[in-house]
């Protein structure tokens, strides 16, 4: 980005701060400095380029050089209706948020007195919950979150304002998903919005709770969100992301996860649209024992570009963590599986796995995978491996020696591939849920390339690593 261009942006972003400020006046004095804190950070940084290397593969520029803004109040403009067929069956309860703002009058009507939920438990706006309480914020609320590591999680914390806020009290258990719904809702000119969601899961609760993120309309919009999740000791949570806005639009994603001992979390991230999406995923294995699995699934088409970071940090003893992370990829877009496994100097016998399998539909499709392991203990267990291919053909002859027709025997072969990662959902209501979506998603399936197709790190090989 050229000197002229960073300085017009950073001029727009100080401004829109400074209306914020101005806004939020009377909140308390910490959140105040966290604010500041993190916009000193990001106009310290700046967005991150292809010169830093969690970024190497995907570059910004088409989000840092567009003048987003913020926008005012659209909720008038979206009616029930619109809403019908984004709806998960036998949820618990839908909190419904537009540009990033809680819309009470979109959302379950349950969620007015929590009818539907065990008691104790909250789920609505985090400004609600900074106005009401912000006390018991006080201790989670940027705390996971490490803003200094890349521009957008600092600009998103710099712009904390709304955003889901979750608590489950100690010993709740849901057995219904709690279905957080994002709507990107533009008018015409390119628009963004900073959702950051506060998740806290106190000891010996057990809960799956679902972020989806769609579009009403077309057009540039940038989601450049940050999800903060705190589990409790014994703790067994699903966290579930689906991103499939607009061709047009910008995601931007982190999760942090914080768990205490023997907390068990897993992480399901299904990304289907967008035009550039980065997934984040981070979670620090903080108490003895822990579990963690990571489990992803990206369909690209067209010229999506789709990156996957994955950090994990071992940070106690005995802890075991999965990384399953499939792509298919077509037509000119390009796919990225970051995964990092950091093993620290405490946490001896560490079990920890990562795994990546890609698909490549076409020529001009791009993988770039790279399986990284960081180990500074002497005690432990870890594997790290990445494949990418194409459609099998012998078993598309023998399903075709069977009288299944190409087309319909190359998307089952692509179904069964994507089902590994639905398998990996023990929520009944989402997985199957997210199995209609992932059918409708799923590429036409062409002839595999004869040769050319791009591959980068991986180089058509699989490799694994013991440490």
């Amino acid at each position: 980005m050229n000197t002229i261009t960073a300085t017009e942006r950073l001029s727009d972003y100080l401004e829109m701060f400074a209306e914020l400020q101005k806004r939020t006046a009377r909140q308390p004095a910490w959140l105040r400095t966290l604010r500041e804190d993190a916009f000193a950070r990001f106009c310290e940084m700046g967005f991150p380029t292809t010169k830093d290397e969690d970024w190497r593969f995907t570059n910004v520029k088409a989000i840092s050089q567009t003048p987003f803004r913020l926008l005012p109040d659209t909720h008038q403009r979206i009616t029930p209706a619109d809403l019908q067929a984004f709806r998960i069956p036998r949820a618990a309860c839908r909190a419904v948020f537009v540009n990033g703002v809680f819309a009470p009058q979109l959302s379950d009507p349950e969620l007015s007195d929590l009818r539907s939920l065990p008691p104790g438990v909250k789920v609505g706006g985090l400004a609600d919950e900074i106005a009401q309480n912000p006390a018991a914020l006080e201790p989670h609320l940027g705390r996971y979150i490490n803003y200094g590591r890349d521009g957008f999680s600092a600009l998103n914390t710099a712009f904390i304002e709304d955003g889901a806020y979750v608590y489950l009290p100690r010993r709740t258990v849901l057995e219904a998903p709690i279905h957080l719904l994002f709507i990107s809702a533009g008018n015409g000119d390119p628009a963004m919005a900073h959702p950051h969601s506060l998740i806290v899961a106190e000891d010996e609760t057990q809960a799956s709770i679902v972020e989806d993120y769609i579009s009403l309309g077309s057009g540039a919009f940038f989601s450049n969100v940050v999800t903060e999740l705190a589990a409790g000791e014994n703790a067994v949570l699903s966290h579930y992301l689906i991103e499939r806005e607009d061709l047009q639009a910008f995601n931007i994603s982190t999760l942090r996860m914080q768990q205490a001992r023997s907390a068990n979390v897993s992480s399901h991230s299904v990304l289907l649209g967008g035009a550039l999406v980065r997934n984040n995923v981070h979670p620090v294995l903080g108490g003895e024992g822990g579990e963690c699995l990571i489990n992803g699934l990206f369909i690209g088409n067209g010229r999506q570009h789709m990156d996957n970071y994955m950090l994990v940090e071992h940070a106690s003893p005995h802890c075991s963590s999965r990384q399953f992370y499939n792509g298919i990829l077509d037509g000119h877009s390009h796919g990225v599986f970051h995964g990092r496994i950091i093993v620290h100097k405490d946490a001896q016998k560490t079990d920890a796995k990562q795994t990546n399998r890609n698909l490549l539909l076409s020529d001009d499709a791009q993988i770039d995978t790279k399986p990284q392991l960081e180990i500074y203990a002497d005690d432990v267990k870890c594997t790290h491996g990445a494949t990418i291919g194409q459609i099998e053909e012998n078993a598309l002859f023998y399903m075709r020696s069977r009288g299944i027709d190409e087309a319909s025997a190359r998307r089952l072969l692509l179904f069964a591939f994507a089902g590994e990662s639905l398998e990996c959902m023990n929520c009944a209501a989402v997985r199957e849920y997210l199995a209609a979506i992932v059918r409708q998603s799923l590429p036409e399936g062409r002839p595999a390339p004869a040769s050319g197709a791009v591959v980068h790190e991986a180089k058509e090989r699989h490799w694994e690593e013991v440490g």
